[in-house]
């Protein structure tokens, strides 16, 4: 599997016209589907002219695991999301989203013209996206003192893991994402170097960039 490594803040582009109407694809990494609504919203305030702001998102490190959404966003049904989901899918793309903004020309497409503009935006952004191979993961949560808090970060990227989220209070609380095939080997190094006062609590699959 491959990701998107744009971010929202600079995501990969591409547009066309096809007859007289401005396609605009934009494309980002997302770690949960509210993030790829978040960019949707963003790029429709960018472009408040435009007639539609259609999308799909994919998340999850295999099919098993995989989320999805997309929007025709007044499209005709089945002409817009769908082929721009479709097109993540036959790439091997997650943890993805494509927005694709259409500044409509005045000449009706048809739905079949419609699903291949769709189509061709979503695929032509890919093309210009930076993107990186995608490893199955899993998360873990974490509650722990400040002095013990370095010591966690150490083990962590020892495990080629990442953190996700973190809060400080009168503890340090973070989640954080393990290779799957390194995870209970994670869960025992904390335990052994911390004495079992840390325990990772295992909450959901999720993915890293390899």
């Amino acid at each position: 599997m491959l990701t998107v490594v744009d971010t929202s803040e600079n995501p990969a582009h591409y547009s066309f016209i096809e007859k007289k109407s401005e396609f605009i694809a934009d494309a980002c990494h997302i770690n949960s589907l509210d993030e790829a609504v978040e960019f949707v919203e963003s790029i429709r305030q960018q472009h408040p002219k435009s007639r539609h702001v259609c999308y799909a998102a994919i998340i999850g490190a295999d099919q098993a695991q995989f989320q999805e959404r997309m929007s025709d966003d007044g499209e005709p049904s089945g002409t817009a999301g769908k082929p721009i989901l479709q097109v993540l899918r036959q790439s091997g793309t997650t943890d993805t989203v494509i927005a694709v903004t259409r500044y409509f020309g005045g000449i009706l497409l048809g739905a079949g013209g419609l699903v291949r503009a769709y189509s061709s935006a979503a695929a032509g952004v890919l093309k210009t996206a930076h993107v990186s191979e995608v490893i199955a993961a899993q998360q873990f949560s974490c509650t722990m003192d400040y002095a013990q808090y370095a010591v966690m970060q150490r083990i962590i990227a020892q495990y080629h893991g990442s953190i996700r989220n973190e809060s400080f209070t009168e503890k340090v609380a973070i989640e954080c994402a393990i290779p799957v095939d390194k995870s209970n080997d994670f869960e025992n190094a904390v335990e052994q170097t911390f004495h079992a006062t840390i325990k990772p609590i295992r909450t959901e699959f999720g993915s890293l960039m390899g």
